[in-house]
């Protein structure tokens, strides 16, 4: 090569490289691997993240999973001993609570939890919460405290919560209901009119209810004439064949790689003992054979087909199915729908399946922190649908069950107990959810109303968990069941208040 040639090359060199600018870097979005990447993500949390409720029952535990997470609510059923939750102490002037989302709402306005969420303030945002229920009030007070809401708007919860709208989802997903008719109802002919191919044993329920008490079982006029007011002012109910059944209740979330499926449990349902409601919930059970591998594959494969549904209505997240099991023919029919966590959650939450992975509501709060991740929902449902995965959990939900108002002047502390063998029950040490339970002769008791408090028929007394069963073969209460309620309503006393109606703060469950 010449020299003039060579010096040509280097500034013809020179000149290409003066035109070739570095690529600038590119900050890639971290995108998380599966349930291990999820549990770091999750324990590595710098966003506030709370959970909004009267109490903190349905997500016991969600601070143990979660680095930030904070309990705020109305009742503080530790009395002052859970690390994670706070309670307004004073009480601010309010109207009358008529609902859990008047309480949340009355939370979201008091001068002390907006004080709370302010210390606790990443830059502008005030965090993220969940709440039990809520209203289109609760998002703007939200909205206007910085609080993204964990959930899909309350307008969608509300169209879904809908008794009758929820057999019309059943419908376009495929999944089976009880042989029903929605229906306006303006008197009994009226009602044997429109159901005739139900025959004459009915169950009607109100679009919405609570826990059982607008479940009505309807045979004859005398029947109807008891729920005849609240049955005629709705514009639709559901109308349902009675059916020889045995309730169970599964829990899901919806996420964008599909629906997770929790292992489907029993239900306890109108126990007098607990519940004044003939249809009221009062508490669940879990363990491997509580049902033959045709229902749970059943149960299952439902779910999804209405998780999957569910998507396609511009829901995601957390979400509740109760089946109904016909004893007759051993089909299983859908029940009803809970768009959001339950009283159940506790229950689920906690299994073994979920310790092993992640409780349910981690997948629910990852469809709302804003980072990419990668699930095997197939690889996890099969994992948690194995019976090895199924440890022995039971939970009641014991409610006062008087048509009386009485004032607590006297309540057990929220804790573990240990029963003995003459069925006296004794206090042992505080902890705040079940995991310290180590056998059928201890319970975790979680107490909602407590010392000062006025009691009203359907009010919660508190929630007892323990290991094994509370039900025998035939569903119904077993002897355990019935001395730790005995046990435990004989922790409490309260005296009678004569007038009775100026005491009733709430009406309701607190819990579902």
């Amino acid at each position: 090569m010449s020299a003039k040639k060579a010096v040509t090359t280097t500034k013809a060199a020179k000149k290409l490289t003066k035109k070739i600018v570095p690529a600038k870097k590119v900050a890639t979005k971290e995108v998380l691997n599966g349930v291990s990447d999820i549990r770091r993500f999750f324990y590595k949390n710098e966003i506030p993240l709370y959970f909004i409720s009267a109490t903190n029952f349905n997500m016991l535990g969600a601070d143990e999973w979660i680095k930030g997470f904070k309990f705020i609510c109305h009742i503080e059923c530790f009395d002052g001993q859970h690390p994670n939750v706070f309670s307004p102490k004073e009480e601010i002037p309010h109207d009358e609570f008529t609902s859990i989302e008047d309480i949340n709402n009355y939370l979201l306005q008091h001068p002390e939890v907006q004080d709370y969420l302010t210390t606790r303030k990443k830059g502008k945002s005030a965090g993220k919460a969940m709440f039990l229920m809520f209203d289109e009030k609760t998002e703007k007070l939200a909205k206007k405290l910085g609080l993204q809401v964990m959930f899909p708007t309350a307008k969608m919860r509300t169209f879904m919560d809908n008794k009758v709208n929820t057999n019309r989802i059943a419908e376009k997903a495929g999944v089976p209901c009880v042989p029903y008719v929605l229906t306006p109802v303006t008197d009994y002919a009226h009602l044997q009119k429109v159901s005739k191919v139900l025959g004459t044993d009915l169950v009607i329920q109100t679009p919405f209810g609570d826990s059982g008490h607008t479940t009505f079982f309807i045979s004859n006029e005398e029947e109807f004439k008891k729920y005849e007011e609240e049955i005629v002012k709705e514009k639709e109910v559901k109308v349902m064949k009675r059916i020889n059944c045995k309730g169970s209740a599964i829990e899901a979330c919806v996420t964008r790689h599909g629906t997770i499926v929790a292992p489907l449990m029993t239900e306890l349902v109108g126990f007098k003992e607990m519940t004044p409601y003939k249809g009221g919930w009062c508490g669940n059970e879990i363990y491997p054979n509580a049902f033959s591998p045709e229902i749970r594959n059943k149960a299952t494969k439902y779910t999804q087909l209405f998780g999957d549904q569910l998507r396609k209505e511009g829901y995601k997240g957390y979400f509740e199915l109760d089946f109904l099991i016909d004893q007759d023919n051993g089909e299983i029919y859908l029940g009803e729908l809970n768009p959001r966590v339950t009283g159940a959650s506790s229950i689920t939450n906690h299994a073994v399946f979920a310790l092993a992975d992640a409780p349910l509501f981690i997948f629910h709060i990852l469809e709302w922190m804003d980072v990419e991740y990668d699930l095997n929902v197939k690889e996890l449902n099969a994992r948690w649908a194995k019976q090895e995965n199924i440890d022995d959990w039971s939970q009641l939900i014991i409610k006062h069950t008087e048509d009386t108002i009485e004032y607590v002047s006297e309540a057990p502390k929220s804790g573990i107990y240990k029963m003995y063998d003459n069925g006296h029950i004794q206090y042992d040490r505080m902890d705040t959810h079940r995991r310290a339970v180590e056998t059928e002769k201890e319970a975790f008791f979680l107490h909602i109303a407590k010392e000062g408090d006025y009691l009203y028929e359907g009010a919660d007394l508190g929630i007892l968990v323990s290991r094994g069963r509370m039900m025998n073969d035939d569903f119904q209460l077993n002897a355990r069941a019935k001395d730790w309620i005995k046990a435990i309503r004989g922790k409490y006393t309260s005296q009678i208040v004569e007038d009775k109606r100026e005491k009733i703060v709430l009406t309701g469950s607190l819990t579902k």
